[in-house]
């Protein structure tokens, strides 16, 4: 192979194995290389009022957020469902970020009533639904008691986000948050998703910070998420270590102490993970090889979501011919490729694929279009392999429906 698959211990023998064992399609982690990326990015921001929160938007796995949170990372919400994952994965309220939008009345109540401390809101409508709601629920569970919130806003830097508020919108929400006892304490940046530019977060710090100080009761920094990837093997990486010396270098040099959060999602726990497929059909138009795998694009994230490449390796000799390969699914859907214009050597029915870098936004993705069950979940750590999520059967497809 020209590339050593995602994960380094991966063998034709061990994923012979892994597919006898849970079958086909699977997802494969390695435990020791997301840990090795954790402490990577963990160790690159010298700031010392640093604390890192996973954004589990890219991955919900109970067994991946407990390596998460056993490396003293907090969790990243999104969601509502976030902060249920994080529960029960262990994750204490006060260590889970809420970042998000639009909630309801009852999503902003069931947030409160788990106990999550911090959120990040994007608008003054949803700030001032936080002010309404909380004083309904300091009634019900604190009898008057003054719950103790870490309010942030999400700051709008780009007419092209629709997230976010200005700095015209701090007199505002400064009031609204007075009314009920509570201060905005927080600004959270958020650049956008899967940006591997490390100068599109350094070349804003300095506006980020010095809108910050016009908060009154500004307390903390969260540097938000949209840390990138790079798919591609040869691809523009982010660059932690410049990004991290230039961000604690200017958050020093302000005359207040500062808190700084940062969310990571996708750039620490994309590289961890391979899906693994057999081949089912193997046909040529031409030169041009098309081979049909046991898999579908309805178990991967779609193609806007990683810019439409995936690398995909075989096991076979790296010194044969290579083709013009597309990889397609196992249903008539016009669009399920999982890899179009590869370069594969000639396959046979019943040869391995593994498509890499499938950690983020991969089975947190997969869906039941088509009508094809999930495939399984299978963690490697200290060279044994165990089970972390069962694969789906077809009554999976008849769930909630009234017969």
């Amino acid at each position: 192979m020209e590339k050593v698959p995602a994960i380094p211990k991966l063998e034709l023998e061990l994923a012979q194995e892994l597919l006898q064992v849970y079958g086909s399609p699977i997802y494969v982690y390695d435990g020791d290389f997301l840990r090795q990326t954790i402490a990577h990015i963990t160790q690159s921001i010298r700031y010392p009022h640093t604390k890192f929160h996973f954004a589990s938007v890219t991955n919900g796995n109970i067994a991946l957020l407990k390596i998460f949170k056993a490396a003293g990372w907090g969790l990243h919400a999104n969601t509502p469902g976030d902060i249920y994952l994080g529960l029960n994965a262990g994750f204490h309220p006060h260590n889970i970020v809420y970042s998000g939008s639009n909630l309801n009345q009852e999503e902003m109540a069931q947030v409160l009533d788990w106990g999550v401390t911090t959120l990040n809101l994007d608008s003054i409508s949803q700030l001032r639904l936080l002010s309404e709601v909380f004083l309904s629920h300091v009634k019900r569970h604190r009898r008057g008691e003054e719950e103790e919130l870490r309010l942030g806003l999400r700051l709008n830097v780009s007419e092209d986000s629709r997230i976010g508020v200005t700095s015209a919108d701090f007199d505002e929400a400064v009031s609204i948050t007075q009314s009920v006892g509570l201060k905005v304490s927080g600004l959270h940046f958020y650049r956008g998703t899967g940006t591997n530019a490390t100068s599109a977060f350094t070349d804003v710090i300095d506006q980020v910070l010095e809108i910050g100080q016009k908060l009154p009761d500004w307390q903390y920094l969260d540097f938000g998420g949209g840390f990138g990837y790079p798919y591609h093997q040869n691809g523009a990486a982010f660059d932690w270590k410049l990004f991290g010396d230039e961000l604690s270098t200017k958050i020093n040099n302000l005359d207040r102490k500062i808190n700084l959060l940062i969310e990571p999602g996708r750039a620490a726990i994309a590289g961890c993970a391979t899906m693994l497929a057999k081949v089912i059909s193997v046909k040529w138009q031409g030169k041009k090889q098309i081979i049909g795998v046991d898999s579908t694009i309805a178990n991967i994230s779609v193609i806007s979501v990683h810019g439409g490449y995936r690398e995909i390796v075989t096991w076979k000799n790296s010194t044969s011919e290579k083709y013009l390969t597309d990889v397609c699914g196992n249903t008539t859907y016009s669009r399920d490729y999982l890899g179009k214009s590869c370069q594969l050597p000639a396959l046979e029915i019943g040869d391995i694929i593994a498509i890499l870098d499938v950690g983020a936004y991969g089975y947190a993705m997969s869906s039941h279009f088509l009508h094809r069950p999930k495939p399984a979940e299978v963690l490697l750590e200290n060279s044994t392999h165990r089970l972390i999520r069962k694969r789906e059967d077809y009554s999976v497809l008849l769930n909630n429906q009234i017969l």
